[in-house]
């Protein structure tokens, strides 16, 4: 692909998700905002007014939309907006004190499952957690149910949901594990995760311990897959395709990035960052280069490939151009990339940084 080529497909990309996309992203965050507001439990309704402030990783899950025809769109965003407010709530609330904290994240954590499995049963997904005594009278007054069956009704609607769905659920499962494990200091480190990433990682990739782990607690696989979802009479390898190009390559590239843009606010907290785990600031960036330079590869095997490259592009970029990789690590990281991802991400960047100084400046939220 050349770079004419790919600059026609990202401002394509780009026109399609300020227009088509972004503006209902908006109207479905509202809403959830609006759910939101009368939790009843204080600890509850903190953590989803938390997970909607991350509204960055929201509209990055809603970008796989872009992939979408036109006629399955709607439902697509809708689906992919549930599932990472899911994602982001269930994240703030497993950072919660608990008696058994890897028991708690993984009975939470059960929403993702449900969220791909029409007419499965709801669990008592608090049952865990401080909100135990409350379980079964609706601590969060019903918020988390019916994210999940916000999503699960989109799904159903989708022509090929039916062929991803088994690969979504085992994706989900990695999430899962990755989330009951990722404990903060006090609650014992990584020591679990290492073992469990370690057994995790793919026969011959290369790839440590870390950069599994990095990869497995990544949404971006489901989101794929939802979006493939949409597309009628998909080719049953395209779905291995997909998973195995974001599993582990994307991923594992994603939440390291996650974690750069985390890593102070982490370590305030007590939490571990999977990037502290390079022998060196240098290593750290060579390899994320090197997990570029695959993740760059394994697109050129997927269907709509220039709209994958594109959305790796915008992933980086939206993480590199955060105020927190102003630091001289995170400019070596990213000229690193750009090596491998090209003038696109300076751009991609540049865009970003515009976006989030006309936010600052305006207080609206792009919509």
């Amino acid at each position: 692909m050349d770079g004419a080529e790919l600059a026609g497909v990202f401002a394509g990309t780009v026109l399609r998700y300020l227009v088509g996309i972004l503006p209902q992203v908006g109207s479905e965050l509202t809403h959830w905002h609006t759910m939101a507001a009368p939790i009843p439990d204080t600890r509850l309704r903190l953590g989803a007014g938390e997970a909607l402030c991350k509204r960055g990783n929201v509209e990055g899950a809603a970008l796989f939309a872009t992939l979408v025809p036109r006629a399955h769109r709607r439902a697509t965003v809708r689906a992919l907006v549930a599932y990472q407010t899911a994602y982001n709530y269930l994240d703030a609330l497993s950072e919660l004190p608990s008696d058994d904290p890897i028991a708690n994240g993984r009975q939470l954590h059960q929403a993702l499952l449900v969220a791909l499995e029409p007419g499965a049963e709801h669990p008592a997904y608090y049952a865990r957690g401080p909100q135990r005594a409350d379980a079964t009278r609706r601590a969060d007054g019903g918020y988390l149910q019916a994210i999940v069956d916000a999503c699960r009704e989109a799904l159903v609607g989708l022509p090929s949901y039916a062929l991803v769905a088994p690969t979504a659920r085992a994706a989900t499962a990695r999430i899962v594990d990755y989330q009951a494990l990722n404990l903060s200091r006090g609650q014992g480190g990584h020591g679990a995760l290492e073992r469990w990433a370690t057994e995790a990682t793919p026969v011959g990739s290369g790839l440590a311990w870390w950069e599994t782990a990095a990869a497995s607690g990544s949404s971006l696989a489901v989101n794929a897959l939802i979006a493939a979802a949409a597309t009628p009479e998909l080719d049953p390898r395209d779905v291995a395709e997909i998973d195995g190009a974001y599993f582990p390559w994307i991923g594992a590239l994603h939440s390291l990035l996650d974690s750069l843009v985390d890593r102070r606010e982490d370590r305030d907290g007590g939490w571990l960052c999977l990037l502290d785990h390079y022998p060196s600031s240098t290593h750290a960036a060579s390899r994320l280069a090197d997990l570029a330079l695959r993740s760059k590869t394994a697109c050129e095997r997927l269907p709509g490939a220039q709209a994958h490259r594109v959305i790796v592009t915008a992933m980086a970029s939206y993480y590199l151009s955060a105020p927190e990789c102003e630091t001289a690590e995170a400019q070596a990281m990213a000229r690193a990339l750009t090596g491998v991802l090209g003038r696109p991400l300076s751009v991609a960047i540049a865009m970003f940084r515009a976006r989030r100084l006309l936010r600052a400046l305006t207080g609206r939220a792009y919509t």
